[in-house]
Order: structure tokens, then C-alpha cells, then sequence
């Protein structure tokens, strides 16, 4: 049962189709791996996966979607690189560490500004309302982190930016719901948590963001370069694509992100009422209305019962349960691919723990 945060869990029936095809892809008699990515049979899959990615998120014709290398921290970067000119400002909206990083790399290219933060004391247990943010209405973008995997945080209702693009690392909770693609400028995911394997990014960028922005960059690292070529400028992480082909199939065809949300919903009310059950043994830092959906985060009442509450769980077979080792405590990452009966597991264990 497969907790962690990323590389995480992924659907076995997507795993098993490349099990399946591992060895000859659609009767080549090559793997998806020996196959140049200007062929037609790789073009086929890398298609397939921006057509499943915007029929699932129902993306407006005016978006591009592209497929990168180099992971969100690579975009918190390349972000700035191609929206942030000179003479003009972006804001930041910090709600935890990944977003504390996105914002020390705008530093970087431009000028950057915090809009928002709810950091106190060092952590993150909440997500600000749109009256404690003081956005610029002249800023070239408004950047937040949807949800934070680190403190267990997640934005339910989006804050309103006016005419400002709106810029969002959704990393690990992109597809984990329906949204409104059209309130964002540009959605950037890195794979590894609810999309596929490591070494791929999708962005979702508006298109007269990309034609309008920085010339005066490298090349590589112009959205331009790769919209204009479909994401097929370089070579792009062909296994990585193809993995997410598989998912997003296996997506839609288990009822595509409306059923995606109410299962996700289920899987984590069941462990948050174990948690908020009447007793001081398990605690959550997180205000209830900011709890993430993906990645639930809890303490217990002493560090030795958490040694003992991991060492039972692995008995179980439960792995990824330790929270990151800047908070300690518990993580139970209940992304797309995690399985509710896992969930119920992890519930019911929890309960047999306490008593």
C-alpha cells in the first residue's frame, strides 16, 4: 500500500499495459523506449496523451499544452524567464515550501513581490481568503502552489486576480478534480504525483501568453520553441509520456475527473475522521477548511508512539507514511492512483492503533 508523497503510486492497470507493451508497441516490435520520437508511432502516443490531457480538464482550444523535461523546479524559472519582462513586477502567494522555492527563483530573473503568506513560526497550517491578499492589479502574473505537500495544505477556491494571469504549480493535485482551466494563465504539474513516472512536466499555458513572451531568453527554454513544435523541439522523456497516456486512459475510462473527485473525496474523509475523532491521540496542523485532499498530514502524541505507529505500518505493508523531515509527524499521500480499500486500511489500523 503505497503512501508516498512522489514518485507515488500509480494505477496498476496502466502499469500492466506497459507490461504488456514493454517489449513491442502496437505490433513494431519495438518498445516505446527504442522508438525515435519523430516516428509515428511515438507521435501517435504523444498525441494521444495532450488529447486525454484536455479532453479530462476540458482546456479551451485557446491554451497550448505542452509536454517538458526538468520538472516544476525547472518551471519555477522558466515561469519568469518567459513572463516577467523587464520594468514589471509578479506576486507571490506563499502557502508552504514549494512555493517559498518558486518565489527565491523569480528573485532571480526579476522583480517579485509577496502578495500573501500564512507562514508563522516556521509552518504553514492554513490557506489566506482572497481579503489578505494584497495583489498588484499591474503585476505580470499572480503565482500560488494549489496544494502543499509538505504542510497538507490545499486551495479549494481559487483567489480572483482580475486581468492578472493567474499562474499555479498544481504538481500534485492536478486531475485530482474537475476545474476551470479558463481562470489560469498557465498550470504547471510535474508528474510524478497524480499524471505518470518522474521526468515529465505538463504546462497549460493561454496562447497569447506564449506569443507574447521573452525573445531574449535561450531558446530551449521559450514556450514559443515548444508550442510551435508540439513539444517535439528535442527529445522528449518518451517513457514518461507514454506512462502518461496510460493513466490518463485509465482515467477516463474510470469516469474521468467528476468520479476522480468523489473517490478522492471519500479516501481522505476516511482518515480525517479518525484523526478528528474525540480524542488528543492523533492531531491535525492543518485548519479544517485548508486540509489537502492528497496529502493528509497528522501527529501523534509522542515522537515514540510515531517509531511505533511506522513500525506497525510496515508490517502491514503500508510504505511513504513518515512526514517530510522539515515537520516530522505523519503523511498519508491519497493521490488519484492510491486505492480506497488502502485508505479504509490505513483508517481501520489507525483506529486498532489507538486502542
Amino acid at each position: 500500500m503505497n503512501f508516498n508523497a512522489g514518485p507515488a503510486a500509480l494505477p496498476l492497470a496502466a502499469l500492466e499495459r506497459a507490461q504488456a507493451e514493454l517489449l513491442d508497441l502496437g505490433g513494431t516490435g519495438m518498445s516505446v523506449m527504442e522508438h525515435s520520437h519523430r516516428g509515428k508511432a511515438y507521435e501517435a502516443v504523444h498525441n494521444e496523451a495532450i488529447a486525454l490531457t484536455r479532453e479530462l480538464l476540458n482546456v479551451p482550444e485557446t491554451y497550448q499544452i505542452l509536454l517538458l523535461q526538468g520538472g516544476a523546479s525547472q518551471q519555477f524559472a522558466t515561469v519568469p524567464m518567459n513572463l516577467l519582462p523587464q520594468g514589471k513586477s509578479a506576486d507571490y502567494v506563499l502557502t508552504g515550501a514549494w512555493s517559498q522555492k518558486a518565489y527565491k527563483e523569480g528573485k532571480t530573473i526579476g522583480t517579485v513581490r509577496v502578495a500573501g503568506t500564512t507562514e508563522k513560526d516556521g509552518k504553514f497550517g492554513r490557506i489566506p481568503a482572497q481579503s489578505e491578499l494584497t495583489l498588484d492589479a499591474n503585476a505580470a502574473y499572480a503565482h500560488i502552489t494549489s496544494n502543499n505537500t509538505i504542510f497538507g495544505t490545499q486551495w479549494d477556491k481559487f483567489p480572483e486576480t482580475g486581468s492578472v494571469p493567474l499562474v499555479a504549480d498544481m504538481s500534485s493535485d492536478l486531475m485530482w478534480r474537475p476545474i476551470d482551466v479558463s481562470k489560469f494563465g498557465l498550470i504547471y504539474a510535474g508528474a510524478q504525483k497524480n499524471l505518470g513516472p518522474s521526468g515529465l512536466v505538463v504546462v497549460i499555458v493561454r496562447k497569447d501568453l506564449v506569443e507574447g513572451g521573452r525573445k531574449d531568453i535561450p531558446t530551449i527554454f521559450q514556450y514559443r520553441t515548444h508550442a510551435e513544435n508540439n513539444s517535439l523541439y528535442n527529445t522528449p522523456p518518451t517513457f514518461s509520456v507514454y506512462l502518461l497516456r496510460n493513466v490518463l486512459d485509465d482515467v477516463k475510462k474510470n469516469g474521468g475527473l467528476a468520479a476522480m473527485e468523489k473517490r478522492n473525496r471519500d479516501k481522505a474523509k476516511l482518515i480525517y475522521d479518525v484523526i478528528d475523532a474525540r480524542s488528543d491521540f492523533y492531531g491535525s496542523p492543518v485548519e479544517k477548511s485548508a486540509r489537502s485532499a492528497m496529502n493528509i498530514v497528522f501527529t501523534l502524541k509522542t515522537p515514540e508512539l510515531e517509531t511505533e505507529f511506522l513500525a506497525e505500518a510496515k508490517k502491514l505493508k503500508m510504505e511513504g507514511l513518515k512526514g517530510h523531515r522539515s515537520v516530522g509527524g505523519m503523511r498519508a499521500s491519497t493521490y488519484n492512483a492510491v486505492l480506497p480499500e488502502w485508505c479504509k486500511a490505513l483508517a481501520d489500523f489507525m483506529k486498532a492503533f489507538k486502542a
